[in-house]
């Protein structure tokens, strides 16, 4: 049985799917590092390090700060490479027409960035290279760590559970009937529900963000009588709603059985929120569990998961991962500075309840508050 840490290699490979996905790119980050993806990596590290700094809430001072300059490079690496494409691909499109352009397509398969530059608003107009660029940009940076948390958790799951891991298995070579693992198709998806059990219980149990905020658009009385007044931000646990007892009995007992379609659950579609609910939820949700749905396919078919007699036994210390949080390797220290783009621990370690979940928009990196 061969050791290995699961998550930095399921980090890159989320981010070389992205950019495949994205920019129709083969960034090979997997085998040799590039600038964007380089700066990807450091953004999301800095954005979790300058929530434990309370000095640093304030935009003047942080970008005075070692952290805010490089905060500021990142970001300008990351958007010359996003607004470069789009541009490249808008020439493309006007010379040739969208007629054409699409017709030269027809044995591709049209990327994020083709769908973007082809879209149109609520009033026919088509969008800017700055619009393109903010949904690409928040495309790569959200999909990444969130969706190699929840892989990594699952494929933890597989490991620590080898009754499940056979099932899921059994599962994918029944879909397959025979043809080689690298035929799965998109409609092959839709005939793994065991697969997608595990995969959402392992959210419940380790959901890759913990924390969101949301606005009060109107008052809201709570039971006991007290008011939430309009405006008010408000915190929303993803942690403890999933671990509700009333609502998940046994919440700290990993099974998939609860999301069983064949046995309706009496509880309410916002007791399982890992994309968060509502018109601002997840943006990638359907891509996300997708690509989960595929990697664990392909990792169960060309391998066998295990734990060792001593790691069984081992407690299971969690370590802040870029806007995530994952297991913790032996021996490595997450308190130390950013150093390097290849550490994205940005702050020291903390108990499961209490890891970093959401993040501030930077202005920087976004651009102004869409809704202010």
């Amino acid at each position: 049985m061969i050791s290995l840490d699961m998550f930095e290699h399921v980090s890159l490979m989320t981010l070389d799917s992205l950019q495949k996905c994205v920019f129709s790119h083969n960034s090979n980050c997997q085998e040799k590092m590039s600038d964007y993806i380089s700066a990807i990596i450091e953004l999301s590290a800095l954005v979790v390090r300058r929530q434990y700094r309370l000095h640093h809430y304030i935009d003047f001072i942080y970008y005075l700060t070692e952290d805010g300059r490089r905060f500021r490079q990142a970001c300008d690496t990351v958007h010359h490479f996003t607004t470069e494409v789009i541009q490249e691909r808008r020439q493309e499109l006007c010379r040739q027409g969208a007629e054409a352009w699409l017709k030269s397509k027809q044995d591709k398969t049209l990327d994020f960035i083709d769908v973007l530059l082809l879209a149109r608003d609520e009033d026919g107009k088509e969008l800017t290279d700055e619009d393109i660029r903010a949904e690409a940009d928040t495309f790569m940076f959200e999909g990444h760590d969130t969706t190699s948390s929840g892989l990594s958790w699952m494929l933890f799951n597989m490991a620590k559970y080898p009754e499940y891991q056979e099932k899921c298995r059994e599962e994918i070579q029944e879909v397959l009937k025979g043809r080689e693992v690298e035929e799965l198709e998109w409609d092959d998806l839709t005939q793994l529900p065991f697969t997608t059990m595990c995969i959402k219980e392992s959210l419940r149990q380790f959901p890759p963000v913990t924390l969101i905020s949301r606005r009060c658009t109107e008052d809201i009385k709570l039971p006991d009588g007290r008011i939430i007044p309009k405006g008010i931000i408000c915190l929303v646990s993803i942690y403890g709603t999933h671990y509700n007892p009333t609502v998940w009995p046994d919440s700290k007992v990993y099974n998939p059985y609860r999301f069983d379609p064949d046995t309706p659950q009496q509880r309410s579609p916002l007791a399982f929120v890992p994309f968060s609910a509502g018109p601002r939820n997840c943006i990638g949700q359907s891509f996300a569990m997708a690509e989960m749905r595929v990697v664990v396919a392909l990792t169960l078919l060309r391998s066998r998961r295990g734990q060792g007699p001593a790691q069984r036994e081992l407690p299971l210390p969690l370590s802040p991962e870029g806007i995530g949080y994952a297991p913790q390797s032996p021996g490595s220290d997450p308190g130390g500075p950013v150093d390097s783009v290849e550490q994205t621990v940005g702050c020291r370690r903390r108990p499961l309840r209490q890891g970093p979940a959401s993040w501030g928009s930077d202005s920087a990196l976004w651009g102004p508050d869409p809704d202010p």
